[in-house]
């Protein structure tokens, strides 16, 4: 009798009509993620002024999310991959919305402290919609698909943004983190439409279940399954740590999760260097200003409407990025792509070691936010197509957490530092980009135009056929 795969069943049926649906739902709660990170840069100032808070105190709100994502990234990874990534991401975004409804009556700063905490820990489940959207995508459209469901982050930014504009000054900021819920809102009314991802029904033993899935898949986008019987590859230890770590790669993994602290401790520095070279009117001006900030908690400062608009043009850079990584992703490959990225970062920091009109600042800012941001939807493209289905969610759960930990070292130095040196903290930004792109380059397997990995020893399979084709290549450049 005649077999077929998962993935040749996907390679059969296409892009069509459910990715599309696919793409607007798990979109959804990418959108919710970004709005939720968002809203920390704009109720920040507002309770510092309600609540006559200390700089360190209103630091902390940050760092708590952070510190929550970081705590379950891995935890919610394990869950996707045991339990499902339907389970996971349905259990991430109830929990987000909980709380993030929650935290708008918090009383006190303990309260907020508290619920925002655990508003982190759902976020931390929010990078599993890449994992189920991949599993259903072909790999001509792979690349390009993922890119573009990284458009409902920049989407949410900026609804977060105008919908601040709106609600601010008005209503204040309890109403925005209600407001603020609504794509979580539009989810939970959808998500009993969202499908478990048949290759991880395949790898559970359960053939039948991906096998309906996949036909229900074939129908809405009007083709045909392969002709035979679906074959599987049951792997019942799936979810382990420690399985990132098996000699076959161990070195990607230990790559990846450098690649990632990167770029989260670049982008993340950015942000907040916008907003210290801003406030000091000009880079020479930043290490002899000793009033960056208001030392007393009554001289604080109400976000005013100049304020927001700057802050949506600073976040429409995201776009932009999204057309950079469109654009060379598939035609120069998920490495090159990334390492790219982080050189032309590097550059543009360059030019802010000379005393710069704000104009010409702007313009760097602008298109260094717009390459860490394409290196990072890279990374997001790249690291669920590098593991196996056994190991995908802990993957690029495990790699998650480790950009946490990138954006809580990161307000030391673009905050901190600054205030001491600006060619200092430069300095760790250009080095560590720098250390970024040799990481992309060095990797052991580069993943465009080939089918997701099932299990571990196709995975191993894989890493023996990327750094054989390595080899020849560098064996034809040799005799060129």
């Amino acid at each position: 009798m005649e077999t077929f795969s998962v993935e040749d069943a996907v390679e059969a049926i296409g892009f069509g009509k459910f990715q599309w649906k696919l793409s607007l739902l798990t979109g959804v709660a990418w959108m919710a993620d970004a709005m939720e990170m968002m809203l920390l840069s704009i109720v920040a100032p507002q309770l510092r002024c309600d609540w006559m808070l200390p700089s360190w105190k209103v630091a902390f709100i940050t760092a708590v999310v952070f510190v929550g994502m970081m705590v379950s990234s891995s935890l919610w990874g394990n869950i996707s991959d045991k339990y499902g990534r339907k389970v996971c991401l349905i259990l991430s975004m109830m929990w987000t919305l909980y709380y993030g409804l929650l935290s708008s009556f918090a009383p006190v700063y303990g309260w907020i402290l508290i619920l925002r905490g655990l508003v982190g820990i759902g976020l931390g489940g929010a990078p599993q919609s890449v994992t189920l959207y991949t599993e259903f995508l072909p790999v001509k459209y792979r690349g390009s698909s993922i890119i573009l469901l990284g458009s409902f982050w920049a989407l949410g930014a900026v609804f977060e943004v105008l919908l601040a504009m709106l609600v601010m000054p008005t209503l204040g900021w309890k109403w925005l983190l209600v407001l603020s819920t609504l794509p979580l809102l539009v989810f939970a009314a959808s998500c009993c439409w969202l499908p478990e991802s048949a290759r991880f029904d395949v790898l559970r033993g359960r053939e039948d279940k991906a096998l309906n899935t996949l036909k229900k898949i074939a129908a809405a986008n009007g083709r045909c399954l392969p002709k035979g019987r679906l074959i599987a590859n049951r792997q019942d230890d799936r979810g382990r740590i420690r399985d990132l770590f098996i000699p076959e790669y161990r070195r990607t993994t230990l790559l990846i999760w450098f690649i990632w602290f990167c770029n989260a401790f670049s982008y993340y520095g950015l942000v907040l260097l916008t907003t210290e070279l801003f406030q000091a009117g000009s880079v020479c001006s930043v290490t002899d200003s000793s009033d960056l900030e208001p030392r007393c908690s009554l001289g604080c400062k109400y976000l005013t409407f100049h304020d927001y608009t700057d802050l949506l043009w600073t976040t429409l850079a995201e776009f932009p990025g999204l057309l950079v990584s469109l654009w060379i992703i598939d035609r120069i490959g998920r490495k090159k792509s990334m390492a790219l990225c982080f050189v032309i970062f590097s550059l543009c920091i360059l030019p802010l070691y000379a005393c710069t009109q704000r104009t010409v600042l702007t313009i760097f800012i602008f298109i260094a936010r717009a390459c860490i941001s394409a290196g990072w939807q890279i990374a997001y493209v790249y690291t669920p197509e590098v593991f196996p289905t056994a190991t995908r969610a802990i993957g690029i759960g495990t790699s998650s957490g480790m950009a946490r930990i990138g954006a809580l070292f990161t307000p030391f130095v673009a905050q901190v530092l600054l205030k001491y040196s600006v060619y200092w903290t430069l300095s760790v930004y250009l080095i560590c980009c720098l250390l970024g792109a040799a990481a992309c380059l060095v990797l052991p397997i580069e993943t465009t135009g080939q089918s997701l990995p099932e299990s571990t020893s196709t995975m191993m399979e894989h890493v023996t056929s990327g750094r054989s084709q390595g080899s020849a290549d560098s064996s034809s450049n040799m005799w060129q």
